[in-house]
């Protein structure tokens, strides 16, 4: 692995305005109700949560996109070159799952062509593995807990009020990084 390269994890997420129910509290007698129109239209999130590998003081960044629908192979190119623009152009190492759109032909022909990427792929069936799998969830567990949004739009500025949150705590980001169980700090060497 290259090591002045900043390390990235990716994955995207789809959010809906059908509400994530989770646990809430109500007086007592009076079961909570979800009052939600059937909407099947589906927004598309996708971050990148990276580390510099040999200057931790730059601390952790995150990259968020929004987008109608999901992520295909174009897109996910598209969000790609996002990710080069966020690290200002220096070397990347883009750290994602085994999702088939990610490997495709045309995904591995343009990361070949790309002399600032080196793409790793993560073990199948490790979500835990993936840090930005625990920013979904977070996102997931407050601002689109229980959000019953009548259009698409409120889920996601719901969504982006959850990433500007979590943007705002530098401590989130570098949380979500170690409890992966990655080792993100490298130890001095022994003498």
């Amino acid at each position: 692995m290259k090591k002045r390269a900043w390390i990235v994890f990716f994955d995207e997420s789809g959010v809906s305005p059908l509400p994530q129910v989770r646990r809430t509290c109500a007086p007592r007698g009076r079961t909570p109700t979800l009052r939600h129109r059937l909407n099947w239209k589906r927004a598309g999130m996708a971050a990148a949560l990276g580390y510099h590998a040999a200057d931790l003081e730059r601390g952790p960044r995150l990259c968020f996109h929004l987008k109608p629908g999901g992520y295909d192979t174009t897109s996910l190119i598209e969000v790609s070159e996002h990710v080069k623009t966020f690290c200002a152009g220096e070397s990347v190492v883009l750290v994602w799952d085994g999702l088939s759109a990610r490997w495709s032909r045309s995904v591995r022909a343009w990361a070949a062509e790309q002399d600032w990427l080196t793409l790793e792929r993560l073990p199948a069936c490790a979500p835990e593995l993936n840090p930005v799998e625990l920013l979904w969830s977070a996102i997931k567990a407050r601002e689109l807990a229980n959000l019953a949004g009548d259009h698409l739009a409120d889920v996601a500025d719901a969504a982006e009020r959850g990433i500007h949150r979590i943007c705002s705590n530098e401590q989130l980001p570098w949380s979500f990084l170690t409890h992966t169980g990655l080792t993100i700090h490298p130890e001095p060497p022994r003498n």
